[in-house]
């Protein structure tokens, strides 16, 4: 009987630890501080003394032609767009309201050359609909004693009085960081799981919270679109395509009943990597021109295949975008906004290796794009955000690398803004 233990125990150690080195390797190795010695020297001050690309004026509302959004002219709308994110985490409301008055961050948005904002809120803030904490508005004090449901209208109402367009994003289900592998907050419901999800949720009440939070912006004209539900996945989430697709027309319908003109976004499965299931099953709506696609593209997405984009070539990364989402843009058949993407301000190797891979795609694709996110810190432990775009004053941008990549391709236009 001992043989046969220890015959056991050999092989399961033998298959083990290689792969347990496979994944230390796949993961952790390319975390030496990277050289940004590609970037002029004088990196700070170039950006300092100079002015984000010029947002273009657009006439609302939005639609899609082929591949590109337009506005009412049939003018090409880029989306340049960055995540402010806060009312999808335990504290119920946007970063930062504590430490600048909402309209100074909306300039500061602007002066940084984004032209929308992409706002994330947790299904658990609308059925709490808590009292914000004061300390948490102590620079914003018209906002005291409001519920979190207002909070959010009133940032929204804000972004959009500075001439920013909004979408309004349904982030995840328990008011917390995402994304993990919970699957309580996984898809857009979870009543399947019975009493293991501390906020359960069906198909209904998501469709509900969706519409909660968008009938206060029906006549706002720069609330042009809903990001239904963020970084879909599962144990077999390539498998979730179908049920997802079903869900999100379901969603588009009721909404559009609400307004006709917003856009409809949908994410792609596998937090939002993959796409390619639209080739059998495509999304269908009513009201034609509204339908938005979203990727999210980060250093570790590519997990499932053990080769993440940090250690990806160039030809590598290219293909996997092609095979996944882009192939929709190449042959014009509908727009694909990347709704999120990152770096921290401080690259490690692997880092810039993803960023600079991304930056050249989405550069030779002429790519809608919002980044994550403009945060300095995190609601939970107001821990640092290394990718966060403005230090603690909420004010002072980290000029890097980040912006200088961003503003060559904001500034980089296919179209060149013509009427399409």
């Amino acid at each position: 009987m001992r043989i046969y233990i220890r015959v056991g125990l050999s092989i399961v150690l033998a298959v083990t630890i290689p792969l347990l080195l496979a994944l230390h390797f796949t993961f952790h190795g390319g975390d030496q501080p990277a050289s940004l010695i590609a970037y002029p020297t004088d990196l700070q001050e170039i950006l300092k003394s100079s002015t984000a690309p010029a947002i273009q004026p657009f006439h609302p509302p939005l639609h899609t032609e082929g591949r590109f959004i337009v506005d009412a002219n049939n003018t090409r709308f880029k989306l340049i767009s960055v995540n402010w994110y806060g009312a999808s985490d335990e504290l119920f409301v946007v970063g930062g309201l504590n430490i600048r008055n909402r309209k100074y961050i909306a300039q500061i948005i602007r002066q940084l050359g984004f032209n929308s904002v992409r706002l994330p809120y947790s299904d658990e803030l609308v059925r709490k609909n808590p009292i914000v904490s004061s300390h948490l508005l102590s620079a914003n004090p018209d906002l005291v004693g409001l519920r979190a449901l207002s909070i959010f209208a009133e940032v929204v109402n804000t972004l959009t009085d500075a001439g920013l367009a909004v979408i309004i994003n349904d982030h995840i289900t328990q008011a917390r960081w995402c994304c993990d592998a919970n699957l309580c907050d996984g898809q857009w419901y979870n009543d399947y799981l019975g009493p293991l999800c501390p906020v359960r949720q069906t198909m209904e009440d998501w469709i509900q919270n969706l519409e909660t939070v968008m009938k206060p912006h029906v006549t706002n004209p720069l609330v042009v679109g809903v990001d239904l539900r963020n970084e879909v996945r599962g144990v077999a989430d390539r498998f979730l395509w179908n049920s997802w697709v079903t869900a999100a027309e379901a969603a588009a319908e009721r909404l559009h009943s609400l307004q006709p003109e917003w856009l409809m976004i949908v994410e792609g499965v596998s937090s939002a990597n993959i796409l390619s299931g639209i080739h059998d099953r495509p999304v269908r709506i009513t009201q034609p021109h509204k339908l938005v696609y979203s990727a999210h593209v980060y250093g570790w997405s590519g997990w499932g295949t053990l080769r993440p984009y940090w250690k990806r070539t160039y030809a590598s990364f290219a293909a996997d975008m092609d095979k996944h989402w882009a192939f929709l843009l190449d042959e014009a058949l509908t727009p694909v906004w990347i709704g999120e993407f990152g770096a921290p301000n401080i690259p490690a190797q692997r880092d810039l290796n993803y960023w600079k891979n991304l930056i050249r795609y989405l550069g030779e694709k002429d790519i809608d794009f919002g980044y994550w996110a403009i945060n300095p810190r995190k609601p939970h432990d107001n821990a640092e955000e290394s990718y966060g775009l403005l230090n603690d004053d909420w004010v002072t941008p980290r000029y890097d690398y980040r912006l200088y990549d961003m503003w060559s391709i904001a500034a980089s236009r296919g179209d060149d803004g013509k009427e399409l």
